[in-house]
């Protein structure tokens, strides 16, 4: 008998699959305190949660039992992962159960904000007549810009071209291809901003889209543009928008999301011109159904046939095959991160090739473990080598792999090129017997570098005093050089040098390198190092 308990308010109509399954028993304990969960879950095979519940570590390392953390819903954050990895529990959540109430309730957030209907009512029913108070604009023939192509973003899309809107959409991995067949213009976001009427966000909340929406990008939008965010809190910069609503250069928002949640910024909560929600994207009970069912149907499916399908975290595999591969799945994956910020392009295409006797078996892990480390750059963490396909295949996409036995200089080699557009970059590693993983090529330029976490790539020309000139500023600085790589194709032509730095190097120290004659550019590169037993 397989155990599941439940420690949130979850729809039981979208349970009824594990109730009605005859090798499972399912109980419902909410409001449970840390401690009365890490005594409780010991007994169970899987935890279902919705947002209430703090899976910490401290409940997973308790858990001996457990198989797999369910999120009947989207967003994770409420779980350790790390953890859950660590422990060897799967983590599952329900990526599209939600679509269509975020979708639509984006509408009429956007439908509510262009007639002022929340503004309206409450005068109404406040006893005033105010019509003229209230005048608002159609939607009709308006330009929509939809920042963030994803699942309910191209819902968003799809159904404003019912209103016969012009959509410009923005995200760094959609096609001109894909745009064409949604019938919406591919744009940067500052076309957005210079042209759009209405601006909606759906994009995850990473590092990179943090205050995405921020002063600096309200200050070129169109006076009297209007500004929806249903998707995650921090994605706009709160402040920045109260301020630019009550200039009047932005006519008005509607947010149902917040950077704390309940939201702790009366400027924003109780402006008259912007309309606010309690975070009620996912709550349709239709919704509830969906994805606690979509959780209920995938824990049966582990629990029989160990098939999963939406797991957030590192899935088994077989030993004989990561011992093999073993030395590089990190290496594959710190080389991709290493390319992605130097080329800073979404990658249209993806090309994979393996060079040597060991690649000729399966490579199908190092594959994912790369496309993840490209796609993470720009998506959140929930890309992992499990989904890294579908997501893959959800923003329209290609890659391509090659097997080669040929040696190309080493007994095993990989070669990673990303496209956009005519522009091109290629890295290339290896692992050394004795000396470990090493990027051996980056654009055509020959290294023998071994990655490490802060690094400085620099382009420039090949004259004599260029280290010299590089080390005394970044020595004036304070920041120390560990180890210098350069590479050059003729002499006195472009050559490359990469720093491994102490510390992360900040733009003014860029911008001072970047002063210096003959040298072109510098990229900052961050780059995840596990640390070492």
């Amino acid at each position: 008998m397989y155990k599941v308990i439940v420690t949130d308010s979850i729809s039981e109509t979208g349970l009824q699959a594990l109730h009605s399954h005859p090798d499972c028993q399912v109980d419902l304990e909410t409001n449970l305190t840390n401690e009365q969960l890490i005594d409780r879950v010991r007994d169970y095979d899987a935890l279902i949660v919705r947002s209430q519940t703090q899976v910490t570590k401290e409940i997973i390392q308790a858990a001996d039992r457990l198989k797999v953390i369910a999120r009947a819903g989207v967003g994770v954050d409420n779980i350790d992962i790390d953890a859950a990895t660590e422990k060897g529990v799967i983590v599952i959540n329900a990526p599209s159960g939600n679509t269509m109430a975020a979708t639509e309730h984006t509408l009429a957030m956007m439908l509510s904000l262009a007639r002022n209907i929340p503004q309206a009512y409450g005068s109404l029913t406040s006893g005033k007549w105010e019509r003229k108070h209230f005048k608002g604009v159609e939607l009709y023939q308006k330009t929509l810009g939809v920042v963030g192509m994803g699942r309910i973003g191209t819902e968003v899309a799809k159904r404003a071209k019912g209103f016969q809107m012009n959509i410009l959409g923005y995200d760094p991995f959609l096609t001109e291809e894909r745009a064409k067949k949604l019938g919406v213009i591919k744009a940067e976001l500052d076309e957005i901003a210079e042209k759009a009427d209405f601006i909606t966000v759906h994009t995850p909340l990473t590092p990179e889209t943090r205050g995405l929406i921020d002063a600096a990008f309200l200050e070129k939008t169109k006076k009297g543009v209007r500004i929806i965010n249903c998707a995650r809190g921090g994605i706009i910069d709160e402040k920045a928008l109260v301020d630019a609503v009550n200039s009047g250069h932005v006519a008005g928002a509607a947010i149902d999301v917040f950077v704390h949640e309940p939201p702790e910024n009366p400027e924003l909560t109780n402006n008259p011109h912007i309309i606010v929600t309690p975070h009620l994207g996912a709550s349709t009970e239709e919704a509830q159904e969906k994805v606690a069912q979509s959780v209920s149907e995938e824990i049966i499916d582990i629990f029989t046939t160990g098939a999963v399908q939406h797991a957030l975290n590192l899935p088994h595999i077989s030993s004989a095959v990561q011992q093999k591969i073993k030395p590089y799945l990190t290496l594959s994956e710190q080389m991709a991160e290493l390319l992605m910020q130097i080329f800073q392009k979404a990658p249209e295409q993806i090309k994979i090739n393996y060079y040597g006797e060991l690649f000729l078996e399966e490579t199908g892990l190092l594959t994912r473990q790369m496309i993840k480390a490209l796609l993470s750059f720009y998506l959140d963490k929930s890309v992992n080598i499990v989904n890294v396909m579908q997501v893959l295949k959800t923003h329209g996409l290609s890659y391509s792999v090659q097997k080669n036995a040929a040696h190309k200089g080493f007994t095993n080699f990989i070669e990673l090129e990303i496209a956009n557009g005519a522009e091109k970059a290629t890295i290339g590693c290896t692992v050394l017997n004795g000396f470990g993983g090493r990027i051996v090529s980056i654009n055509g330029y020959r290294f023998d570098m071994e990655p490490e976490q802060y690094l400085l790539y620099i382009k420039h020309i090949d004259v004599p005093g260029m280290i010299g000139n590089v080390g005394s500023l970044l020595g004036k600085n304070h920041i120390n050089i560990g180890s210098m790589y350069v590479g050059r194709k003729n002499i006195g032509g472009e050559a490359v040098m990469i720093l491994t730095v102490d510390k992360p190097v900040n733009d003014a120290v860029r911008t001072d390198l970047l002063s210096l004659p003959d040298l072109h550019d510098v990229q900052f590169v961050e780059i995840d190092i596990p640390e070492k037993a």
